[in-house]
């Protein structure tokens, strides 16, 4: 399994940006998908979460109203749109197959390390 996240970089607060991630492989009962972030002295946390369906999600409370999670399964790739960006939302942000029992929490505890992508940055300037 491989999973390659594109997107991220450098913007100004209230600006928007667009990560998508590419899924190659069979993820099984990892079919679902998150957008995950760490900041710099901070946890890891999810961010958006979508079931395999699409019809699911899942975002933190920071993000509400902001972030927009969406699937297309016939590409196999997993997006978030991201608008209004804050400073706090400076990270390094990351995609991963997430398994039913996580999607609703978004929780990546139970993500084995081989299904993650790698970990692209946001800077959000104000």
């Amino acid at each position: 399994v491989q999973l390659q996240a594109f997107g991220g970089g450098l913007v100004q607060a209230g600006g928007s940006l667009k990560f998508s991630c590419a899924v190659s492989g069979r993820t099984l009962d990892y079919s679902n998908r998150g957008w995950f972030r760490q900041a710099p002295g901070k946890e890891r946390e999810g961010v958006a979460c979508i079931n395999t369906s699409g019809t699911g999600t899942y975002y933190a409370d920071s993000v509400k109203g902001r972030f927009t999670i969406s699937r297309d399964n016939a590409r196999n790739s997993v997006y978030l749109q991201m608008n209004n960006l804050k400073p706090d939302d400076t990270a390094i942000y990351y995609c991963a197959a997430v398994p039913d029992l996580s999607v609703y929490r978004c929780d990546g505890q139970q993500i084995p390390s081989n299904y993650w992508g790698q970990g692209t940055q946001v800077t959000v300037s104000s």
